[in-house]
C-alpha cells in the first residue's frame, strides 16, 4: 500500500508539472480518461495519413489529423442530405441524421433511425436508408484504401462514398446527395481566423472531378480538406463555396430545395475573422428512371503533407507525398485518384476477404472480428513518413548503427511506420505490446514490420545517458541503455525516433520480455518473408540483446529469473524468480537463436545456445511444472501457483514459426496440451460462465487472482493469442467471449480496449494488442497447410 501511495504522489506531481507548467498532455493520463461513447463506426483513410472516424449513425466524430493526437468532436455541419424531385418539384428533402441540433435549424433534421441500417467490414461500411413514404432506398458504401501488400494507395488520406439509389416508383426521380463539411475538426482552432474555401475542378484522362477545398490555415500542421464528386454522363456536380455552420443554414437549404442543385458561385471565399467558422457543400445529382437504380460518387480527402510532432524540431513528410505533391496542394489530385480508383481498391479488398468470408467452417463473429480489429492499423494514431531525400546513413543509424547495412535502403523504399500503444496510451511502437499486434503487420504489410524492426534495431545499439526519475519506485536511471530493446520509440507530443522511451513508469532496461520479443519477431519475420538480408542485419543485434538478457540468469541454470517487481508487459503484476511467461519466452528465444545460427551457418553460436536450451528446458520443467500446468512463478508466494492465461506465449510464437515439433520442440507436447486444457477449464469456463474470454490469472480453486490490478483483468489481445495457441481445441470459444463482450455487450466497436473485468470495468480504449487476432488466422492457415514453406538457408555461410 505504501509503495502505491508513493507512486500516486510522484505521478500526481509529474502530471501537474506536465499539464500546468509545460502545458502539454501526459503520455498516459490516469486522472482524465477518455469517456466511453458507444458511437463509433468504421474510420476513413489509409495508413499513416491521419484518420476521420464516422459513427454508426453517420456522424463525423473522431479526428486524428495531427499525428497521434485525438479530438473527440461530433461536427454537426458534416452531413449528407438527400433531395428528391419529381416532375420539377421537390417532394422530399432530409438530412440523413437522427440528430436535432441547436445550430442549422433551418434544415430538416431528425431522420427516423428505424429506417436506417449500418454494417461495417473494415475497411468498408454500408449505411442503408429506406426513405419513409418515398419508395426510394439509398445505400452509402464507404471505402478506404486499406489494401494488403500495397504500399502506395494504402497510404492515401481519402475516403469514398458510393451512393446507390434504388427507385421503386413508377416514375422517374431526380436525386441529389449534398455533402456538407465544416472547415476544421470541431476544435477551437476552427474559430482562430484565416481559414478560407475555394471551388476546384480536376480533369485527367477524360475523368473530371469537382468540389470545394477548405484551407485550414493553422501555424502548425496546416491542412486542406476536400469534398468532391465525380462528373459523368447524366451526373451533375454543383457546390456552395462557403456558408456559416453556426447559423440557421436557411440559404443552403433553400438553394438545394429550389432545384436540387447548389448555386456554384465563382471565386474563393474571404478568410474567416477570429471567432468565425466556415463550411462548404458539394452536391451530386442524377435522374433515376422508374424501377431502376443509379450511382453517385463523392469523396473526402485531407492533405496535411508536412508535419511536425509536438517538439516542432523536425519536419516530416508523409508517405503519400512520394506519389503526390508535398506542397499542400495535392487535395484535388487525391480526390480525383480516389474517385477513379476506388473500384480497383474494392476488387482487391474483395479478393483478399472473400476466401475467409466464404469459409463455412469459420464462425461469423470471427470474420467480423478479424477484419474490423484492423481499424487500429490506420486509427491507432498511425504515422507513415518518408525519409528526407538528402538523408544519409549516419543520420538514421546513430553513433553505433553502422552494422545495419540495409537500414537506409529499407527506410528509403518503405518509409518509417509507427502506431500508438493506444489512443489513451500515447507511445509509438510500444514494443512489448507490438509483439502481439505485429502479426497483422507481418501478414498484411510485411515491409512495414521490417521497417519498424530496423528502427527498433537502431535504438537497441544506441543509448541515451540522460538521467530521469521513474515514477513507480522513484529511482533515477538513464533514459535508454545500450544493447537493450526500448519500450517505445517516443511520444507524438515530443519527437519520436529521436527521443525514445516516453514511458517513465518503470525503468524498462530491467524488463525481462522486451529483448526476447525482438529475437522472436526477427525469426518469425524471416520465416514468413524469407528475407535473408534482414536476417543477416538483425543477427548481430539479436546476439547483443541476448547477451544483455543472460545477466538475468543469476544462478546459471539456463533460465532467466524475474526480479521481484512487475518487470514485463504485465507492468502492475509482480513476478519473482523463474516464471512461466518470461521463462517460456526466454526458451523460445533461445530456440530461435539456435535456428537462426543454423540458417546462417554460425556453428559456434548455435552450440552455445543449444547448451543453454538443454539446461533451461530442464530447469523450466523442474521449477514450474506442477503436473497440470506451469506455475505463475517459482517464488513459493501465495500466488505463485496461479494459472496464467499467457503461460504458453513462448509456445504460441514457436508454433507460428513451425518450431513446435521435432528437434526444436521446447515444451513437451503433453504439457502444453494439459496447460491449455487447464486454462480453458479454469480461466475461461470458470470465469463469468465462460462468456468473457480468459481472465489473466486464476487460482487453482477457480477464483480469479486478485493479487494485482491486472491479474483479474481480461486482456483481449492476450486472449486472441491464446486462442491461436489452442486453435485446434477450444480457441474459437475462448476468443468469442471477448468479441461478444467488446463489440456487442459493451458497445465498444472500433475502440477495443486493452482490458476489462467481470464487472464491466474497462481500461484503455482503442488499444493495439487486439490486432493479435491475425495470429489466429496464421494458425488456421498453418493447420490448413497454407502457411509459407520454411525458408531455405542462404548459400553463403556467415563465417567462411
Amino acid at each position: 500500500l505504501l509503495s502505491y501511495l508513493s507512486f500516486s504522489y510522484r505521478y500526481f506531481r509529474w502530471w501537474c508539472k506536465k499539464t500546468r507548467i509545460e502545458k502539454k498532455s501526459p503520455f498516459i493520463d490516469l486522472l482524465c480518461a477518455v469517456p466511453l461513447q458507444q458511437i463509433y463506426g468504421c474510420p476513413l483513410g489509409g495508413i499513416g495519413g491521419g484518420t476521420i472516424t464516422r459513427g454508426w449513425r453517420g456522424e463525423f466524430c473522431r479526428w486524428q489529423l495531427n499525428p497521434g493526437i485525438y479530438h473527440y468532436e461530433m461536427v454537426i455541419a458534416n452531413q449528407f442530405t438527400v433531395c428528391l424531385r419529381c416532375k420539377g418539384q421537390t417532394v422530399y428533402q432530409q438530412v440523413l441524421s437522427v440528430e436535432r441540433p441547436s445550430t442549422l435549424q433551418g434544415w430538416n433534421w431528425g431522420f427516423c433511425g428505424h429506417y436506417a441500417f449500418y454494417h461495417a467490414l473494415y475497411p468498408r461500411a454500408w449505411m442503408v436508408y429506406e426513405l419513409p413514404g418515398q419508395n426510394v432506398v439509398l445505400t452509402c458504401r464507404q471505402v478506404s484504401p486499406v489494401i494488403p501488400h500495397d504500399y502506395k494507395d494504402s497510404s492515401l488520406p481519402v475516403g469514398v462514398f458510393i451512393w446507390e439509389v434504388e427507385n421503386g416508383r413508377d416514375e422517374d426521380v431526380d436525386v441529389s446527395i449534398m455533402f456538407s463539411l465544416q472547415n476544421g475538426t470541431g476544435t477551437k482552432l476552427d474559430r482562430s481566423g484565416g481559414h478560407w474555401n475555394e471551388p476546384f475542378a480536376f480533369e485527367k484522362e477524360g475523368e473530371r472531378v469537382a468540389g470545394v477545398l477548405l484551407h485550414h490555415c493553422t501555424h502548425v500542421n496546416p491542412f486542406t480538406l476536400a469534398i468532391s464528386a465525380r462528373e459523368k454522363a447524366g451526373t451533375g456536380v454543383t457546390y456552395l463555396t462557403a456558408f456559416n455552420p453556426a447559423g440557421l443554414g436557411r440559404e443552403v437549404w433553400q438553394d438545394l430545395l429550389q432545384d436540387g442543385k447548389l448555386d456554384s458561385p465563382p471565386g474563393k471565399s474571404s478568410p474567416t475573422e477570429k471567432g468565425e467558422v466556415t463550411a462548404a457543400a458539394v452536391c451530386a445529382s442524377c435522374r433515376v428512371p422508374a424501377q431502376s437504380h443509379r450511382t453517385l460518387e463523392l469523396a473526402l480527402a485531407w492533405d496535411m503533407p508536412r508535419i511536425h510532432f509536438g517538439s516542432k524540431e523536425k519536419l516530416h513528410l508523409r508517405r503519400y507525398t512520394r506519389f503526390f505533391s508535398s506542397g499542400g496542394d495535392a487535395a484535388p489530385a487525391l480526390s480525383h485518384h480516389a474517385l477513379t480508383h476506388y473500384e480497383e481498391w474494392e476488387r482487391k479488398i474483395e479478393a483478399w476477404q472473400k476466401p475467409i468470408l466464404e469459409d463455412s467452417q469459420l464462425p461469423s463473429w470471427y470474420k467480423s472480428a478479424l477484419f474490423n480489429e484492423l481499424y487500429f492499423t490506420t486509427d491507432g494514431g498511425t504515422i507513415w513518413v518518408e525519409l528526407p531525400p538528402d538523408c544519409r546513413a549516419e543520420d538514421v543509424q546513430g553513433p553505433a548503427g553502422a552494422g545495419l547495412s540495409h537500414l537506409l535502403p529499407v527506410l528509403r523504399e518503405y518509409g518509417r511506420f509507427a502506431y500508438l500503444e493506444g489512443q489513451e496510451y500515447r507511445m509509438y511502437n510500444t514494443y512489448d505490446v507490438h509483439f502481439y499486434a505485429s502479426f497483422a503487420l507481418v501478414m498484411l504489410w510485411p515491409k512495414l514490420q521490417i521497417s519498424l524492426q530496423y528502427d527498433i534495431a537502431v535504438t537497441v545499439v544506441n543509448e541515451d545517458v540522460q538521467p530521469r526519475q521513474y515514477l513507480m519506485w522513484g529511482q533515477t536511471a538513464q533514459v535508454k541503455m545500450k544493447n537493450v530493446v526500448p519500450h517505445d520509440i517516443g511520444d507524438p507530443g515530443d519527437e519520436p525516433w529521436q527521443r525514445v522511451n516516453a514511458y517513465i513508469m518503470h525503468n524498462t532496461a530491467d524488463w525481462k520480455d522486451l529483448n526476447l520479443k525482438f529475437v522472436l519477431q526477427v525469426y518469425r519475420d524471416y520465416y514468413l518473408t524469407h528475407d535473408s538480408l534482414y536476417l543477416r542485419d538483425m543477427w548481430p543485434v539479436c546476439q547483443a540483446v541476448m547477451e544483455s538478457e543472460l545477466k538475468f540468469d543469476t544462478d546459471n541454470d539456463g533460465l532467466i529469473e524475474n526480479g521481484g517487481f512487475a518487470d514485463q508487459t504485465y507492468d502492475a503484476w509482480v513476478v519473482n524468480g523463474a516464471s512461466a511467461y518470461c521463462g517460456g519466452l526466454w526458451l523460445a528465444a533461445v530456440c530461435m537463436m539456435c535456428k537462426m545460427a543454423e540458417v546462417l551457418g554460425d556453428t559456434e553460436i548455435k552450440q552455445k545456445y543449444m547448451d543453454i536450451l538443454s539446461k533451461g528446458k530442464e530447469s523450466f520443467e523442474r521449477l514450474l511444472w506442477n503436473g497440470k500446468y506451469y506455475n505463475y512463478d517459482s517464488s513459493g508466494s501465495n500466488t505463485s501457483s496461479s494459472i496464467m492465461s499467457d503461460q504458453c506465449a513462448g509456445q504460441w510464437f514457436l508454433g507460428a514459426c513451425g518450431l513446435d515439433q521435432g528437434e526444436f520442440e521446447v515444451f513437451p507436447k503433453s504439457h502444453i496440451v494439459s496447460a491449455l486444457k487447464t486454462i480453458f477449464e479454469k480461466n475461461v469456463m470458470s470465469f463469468a460462465g465462460g462468456t468473457m474470454g480468459a481472465v489473466n490469472g486464476m487460482r487453482p480453486d477457480g477464483v480469479p487472482d486478485t493479487s494485482s490490478v491486472q491479474s483479474n483483468e481480461v486482456w483481449i489481445g492476450v486472449v486472441y493469442a491464446l486462442a491461436a495457441t489452442m486453435i485446434q481445441e477450444d480457441g474459437f470459444h475462448t476468443a468469442e467471449g471477448c468479441y461478444r463482450m467488446v463489440w456487442e455487450r459493451l458497445g465498444m466497436a472500433f475502440q477495443t480496449p486493452e482490458a476489462y473485468r467481470e464487472k464491466k470495468v474497462y481500461r484503455s480504449l482503442a488499444y493495439m494488442r487486439p490486432l493479435s487476432i491475425w495470429s489466429m488466422q496464421l494458425a488456421l492457415e498453418r493447420r490448413a497447410g497454407r502457411a509459407p514453406a520454411p525458408p531455405q538457408p542462404p548459400q553463403v555461410p556467415l563465417h567462411p
